[in-house]
């Protein structure tokens, strides 16, 4: 049985894609969900896996351009070529000689099982992921369960295991933004690939030579992803020679395009060229990555909230003596008995709890025309991870210890920096703590942690000359911020709460009398 392979729908607004680079040859036997090739439009490159496992007859060469639902290869099953051999006998009156005849024409497709592994669904808010890293390479041998490749989404990052043991063909390459659904890779199980035969192999190659000799539309035209790779180093497609497919210029022939150096005029002055070798001088490298979907998304989220909300930051200032005293004295019995550190975040997010309650509009949240106030407090903590911020939730914090709290800080923030978080882990915040102070900020005006309408800015403890009871000592002193949506919180709330958060800090007994 023939099956062909399309086109697939990539992104509503891009209705052609370019073959960028065959993985396989007209001929080879591939498996399910291995990668074919490469599509590349003018916002990502996508890799086509196999849908089944047969032998490839390419129909679309690299650098062609194709619409959405064109045809890029055809894959002849082990049914076809079982199914083909009898046919023969039909049309002609000897049964027997007719098969052995045809049967060495066809290429040989061992009796193997391809798998495509899919993009899972990761989340309901979630249509997209990126390929992150790959842990297996292609033609690796995996085994069930083991970990292929790491998918990162807008919110978090999640491993995909292999659904079974088998042969790996790796359809999509690191960087590729796949939709979910979109087929990551093929497995093939059994896979005992017999080579294919020489006639479709030799025919092969001769389809893009004479492409080429007969100059048809493809000659100097560069695919989309070329075109815009030209245009940002500010160089005409027409000075670019092609390699591609009918001479068209492909993204290779882009990036190794070099813009053409102004021609000197006579008039120039003679010193013209030192002053720019010394001008020139010195390593001048660049370098270009792609930002992650993380990083895109908190820019996104970042610049929506300041362009959206009216907002504003205070200030105020917290002597750290009496909490560092309470810890001095007590962290030892503290780790020996509940196995975690007693450390500042449980004393904050203690006594942001307490406010919250006191102050519920910096609690609330705004849907439409409406306020939504919250009874509860979810605390998000902005945690540093090596893929970019993230901010993991601490459910109900106002019913936890500060030894429950100070277990959960640590969990979620081992689970960061191990880009283990779920998504459950970190959605539907009410408030947000962040300490910028642990890589020694001294003062910022923190961003609103969107839909929520506050947050609260930790910095470094430094040690200060203050005035108490008319004499100058020196105490540990932390500045705080908070930055709140003025279209609900008032700066009365706001001055309120941060004086509130003061006298808590620095009468930590009020958090255990509840006063």
């Amino acid at each position: 049985m023939a099956i062909e392979m399309k086109v697939p729908p990539v992104g509503e607004s891009i209705t052609e894609v370019t073959i960028a680079t065959w993985n396989k040859k007209d001929g080879d036997v591939v498996k399910m969900d291995e990668v074919l090739c490469e599509l590349e439009s003018d916002k990502a490159t996508f890799e086509l896996p196999a849908e089944a496992e047969g032998v490839l007859k390419i129909v679309a060469k690299e650098g062609e351009t194709l619409p959405i639902g064109a045809v890029i290869c055809i894959i002849e099953t082990s049914g076809t070529s079982a199914s083909s051999a009898p046919a023969a006998p039909v049309a002609t009156p000897s049964p027997a000689p007719a098969p052995v005849a045809e049967t060495p024409a066809a290429p040989v497709a061992t009796a193997s099982q391809v798998i495509e592994i899919k993009v899972p669904a990761v989340g309901e808010s979630i249509t997209e992921v990126t390929i992150s890293t790959w842990s297996k390479k292609e033609g690796d041998s995996v085994k069930m369960d083991e970990v292929l490749c790491e998918l990162e989404s807008d919110k978090a990052t999640f491993e995909l295991p292999a659904e079974t043991a088998g042969v790996l063909h790796i359809v999509a390459s690191e960087g590729s933004v796949l939709p979910i659904g979109a087929v990551v890779a093929t497995i093939t199980v059994g896979a005992g690939a017999s080579t294919p035969s020489a006639a479709p192999v030799a025919a092969a190659p001769q389809t893009p030579a004479s492409a080429s000799q007969t100059g048809n539309y493809a000659a100097g035209h560069a695919s989309p992803a070329a075109a815009k790779a030209l245009a940002e180093k500010g160089i005409d497609a027409s000075s670019v020679s092609g390699t591609g497919v009918g001479g068209r210029i492909t993204k290779e022939d882009a990036n190794a395009a070099v813009k053409p150096a102004p021609v000197a005029t006579p008039s120039a002055p003679a010193v013209a060229p030192t002053q720019a070798v010394v001008s020139a001088s010195g390593n001048r490298n660049q370098r270009r990555e792609k930002m992650t979907s993380l990083r895109k998304t908190v820019a996104r989220r970042l610049v929506q909230v300041k362009n959206e909300t009216a907002m504003l930051t205070t200030f105020n200032e917290v002597d750290m003596k009496p909490i560092m005293d309470l810890r001095g004295k007590y962290k030892d019995k503290f780790k020996e008995k509940h196995g975690v550190g007693l450390g500042f975040m449980s004393f904050f997010t203690k006594a942001v709890c307490v406010a919250l309650k006191e102050f519920p509009a910096v609690n609330a949240s705004i849907d439409g025309e409406e306020i939504v106030y919250n009874d509860f407090c979810d605390i998000s903590i902005a945690v540093s991870a090596p893929k970019g911020l993230v901010v993991p939730v601490i459910r109900n914090a106002e019913n936890l210890s500060l030894a429950g709290i100070e277990g959960e800080v640590v969990r979620l923030a081992t689970l960061a920096k191990n880009n283990k978080l779920t998504l459950q882990e970190m959605s539907g915040g009410t408030f947000t703590i962040t300490n910028g102070g642990i890589f020694g900020s001294m003062l910022s005006t923190p961003i609103i942690n969107a839909p929520q309408v506050a947050i609260l800015g930790m910095h470094n403890i430094v040690e200060r000359a203050v005035v108490m009871d008319g004499q100058i000592v020196v105490r540990p002193i932390m500045y705080l911020a908070l930055s709140y949506d003025h279209r609900i919180i008032d700066g009365k709330e706001s001055v309120s709460f941060l004086v509130r958060l003061k006298q808590l800090l620095e009468d930590p007994t009020r958090l255990l009398l509840d006063v």
